[in-house]
């Protein structure tokens, strides 16, 4: 079990004696008869069904994307989408005329970067899951409950009764969009090759390749509902460091529950040097990434995880911004570091797709007595699919220093939207990182294995040296 300190360890102790407080979501009949799949004002996601009044938005339609005839399974996706032209190009020279649906951080990008530019695409509302998902969403609106365990740390915020998707379609507040994030559907099961690049301003970087499983039983259609409990195993997730050589063998297991409210993240790291597996209570909040030189914290992979308690969340509303979407281009095998990384030490933006989406903006507040790196983070979570897809990122004095983007793409073979290429500026240091797949080897969503290889023991066998 995590302990931060002695005292958050005393607060856990009796956390798990105390009864987590617990209130009904209380969804009306009338805000019910918005919701539905077919033919109502809102959808499953609670994203707005209609398109926007000036056109730019498109209604939603539930038509998963067709793959293209030359998709393979197991390979990279092809962009169904190859024949859209770019509709215009936001400069630093232009950028004010669009300011009203740019974030603040895309704003600072074009102040501190006179060549940076977005190329702005037709929206395309690509992300539609399968039915059984849609099908738990509207089911939580009747079963599902906020909760919270105020006696744990901070406060942590948690739900309870809610399967598989969003707990809270319709939120009514900051604490009830939060957890749409932290419920929203993922890929289930994978093993994947990713690389972590962090890069100077002259855009030299080591190439970190790692090598992760992870099985999301959250989502998993093969998991039944009396079989899952939130308090236990949501996220199975296991990291091998690959390269460089001088690093390789180094692992990082988690285990994450749904829900916070009642455990913490239960965390070890594997030291080939040792060749011990030892409890890593410091894997959460804003310990660095692996292999990010500082320039991420743990918390940001997948846009945010792990408890929320360092936090107070405000629902700022819906708002239009261009965001990273559809980044097919990005995802594509030949789209390698040495193509999107230049020499300036950013993003080849000419590989980067910007789309107008409407977002959920939640305001997250470091709370007074407790400490992270940001002192304030806005999130703008996409609508359709609650993955966090901008962030502006504050330091403790409140101005801007981080701009943080996942550029996403929906597998139309899985059903699942999903980051492939994560990348957050430092705007003081001149730096960026990019968490990105490695293009040797597409990911594998075919793979299996038991819960034990999830485990401690199991880390202990494979070790290598």
């Amino acid at each position: 079990m995590l302990i931060k300190n002695r005292d958050a360890y005393k607060t856990l102790v009796l956390a798990s004696v105390f009864t987590t407080g617990a209130a009904l979501a209380a969804v009306s009949a009338e805000d019910k008869a918005r919701i539905g799949l077919e033919g109502t004002e809102l959808t499953p996601s609670g994203a707005i069904r209609a398109g926007n009044a000036e056109g730019t938005i498109p209604a939603w339609k539930n038509e998963p994307i067709v793959p293209p005839a030359n998709f393979k399974p197991g390979d990279y996706h092809p962009d169904p989408f190859a024949d859209d032209q770019v509709l215009f190009t936001i400069t630093a020279q232009n950028f004010q005329e669009h300011a009203d649906k740019l974030t603040v951080a895309q704003k600072q990008m074009f102040q501190t970067y006179p060549d940076y530019f977005m190329n702005i695409y037709p929206t395309r509302r690509s992300v539609v899951y399968k039915p059984y998902i849609y099908d738990a969403a509207l089911k939580n609106l009747d079963r599902a409950e906020i909760s919270y365990a105020p006696e744990v740390n901070m406060g942590i915020i948690g739900f309870e009764g809610a399967r598989k998707a969003w707990a809270f379609p319709i939120p009514k507040n900051g604490d009830e969009a939060w957890q749409n994030q932290a419920t929203k559907p993922i890929t289930t099961w994978m093993d994947s090759y990713e690389t972590t690049l962090a890069i100077t301003p002259s855009g030299n970087y080591v190439v970190n390749r790692l090598n992760v499983q992870q099985h999301q039983r959250w989502s998993d259609p093969e998991v039944a509902d009396e079989d899952f409990e939130i308090h236990q195993g949501g996220l199975l997730y296991n990291q091998t460091l690959n390269a460089p050589p001088k690093l390789a063998g180094q692992v990082v297991l988690a285990q994450d529950p749904a829900a916070f409210t009642k455990i913490f993240r239960r965390a070890w790291a594997y030291s080939p040097g040792q060749r011990r597996v030892k409890r890593a209570p410091q894997i959460v909040y804003d310990n660095p990434l692996t292999a990010s030189d500082g320039l991420a914290t743990t918390d940001q992979k997948f846009g945010f995880n792990g408890p929320n308690d360092r936090f107070s969340y405000k629902l700022l509303g819906r708002r239009e911004i261009y965001a990273p979407y559809n980044a097919y281009k990005l995802w594509a095998k030949g789209a390698t570091p040495d193509k999107v990384i230049t020499s300036e030490g950013r993003l080849n933006q000419d590989y980067a797709r910007y789309e107008l989406h409407r977002h959920w903006v939640v305001e997250a507040t470091l709370k007074e007595g407790t400490n992270h790196d940001f002192g304030k983070r806005v999130f703008y979570l996409d609508e359709d699919s609650w993955w966090i897809t901008a962030m502006d990122g504050y330091d403790r004095r409140g101005e801007i220093w981080r701009s943080w983007e996942s550029h996403c793409v929906q597998f139309y073979d899985t059903g699942f939207f999903h980051p492939i290429t994560d990348v957050q500026y430092d705007m003081n240091a001149g730096r960026m990182i990019a968490l990105m797949f490695d293009k040797d080897k597409g990911p594998d969503f075919t793979w299996r294995a038991p819960d034990t290889y999830f485990t401690p023991a199991a880390v202990r066998r494979r070790g290598i040296r």
